[in-house]
């Protein structure tokens, strides 16, 4: 489920089935001017990558908005922020929080999360519209959902 008005109406007759939250991490950084375009299409992709692990996934997770942070911010008080966002979310009966993204510097901060975090490994660029990068994201998101569904065992 998304977070839409409609998915959210359907999560209230259905939640507890419903124990999974996705949160994806978003990185901005507005310099160098080649970070722009790699930032820009790295939250394509894991936009992408998101909505169809939701799909995959269907009646068991929440698909959260995405956390947009700066780059270079502390990650410390970004870690405590998201951990807001887990509390908040513990309020319905999530269970299991996934926190995704390409940022390597999250890996660093990864046991303060109150959730698990999936880092991927990155792509500089590509053509989000092709046959390789299509093949490419349907294998990611079979290996994500496999690990996804390990936890719920």
């Amino acid at each position: 489920m998304k977070w839409s008005k409609q998915n959210i109406q359907q999560y209230k007759e259905a939640k507890e089935y419903i124990d999974t939250l996705l949160i994806p991490l978003i990185p901005i950084q507005f310099s160098p001017d080649d970070a722009l375009e790699k930032n820009a299409f790295e939250r394509e992709l894991l936009e992408i990558l998101s909505y169809e692990i939701e799909k995959d996934l269907a009646g068991r997770m929440m698909l959260t908005p995405h956390y947009v942070y700066l780059k270079g911010a502390d990650k410390e008080s970004e870690s405590h922020r998201l951990n807001c966002w887990v509390k908040e979310a513990t309020v319905q009966p999530f269970n299991h929080c996934f926190f995704m993204t390409f940022d390597t510097t999250w890996k660093k901060y990864e046991r303060q999360l109150e959730g698990t975090l999936l880092w991927l490994p990155s792509m500089q660029s590509g053509d989000l519209r092709s046959s390789e990068m299509h093949t490419m994201i349907r294998d990611q998101v079979k290996q994500i959902s496999e690990l996804i569904r390990s936890y719920w065992a």
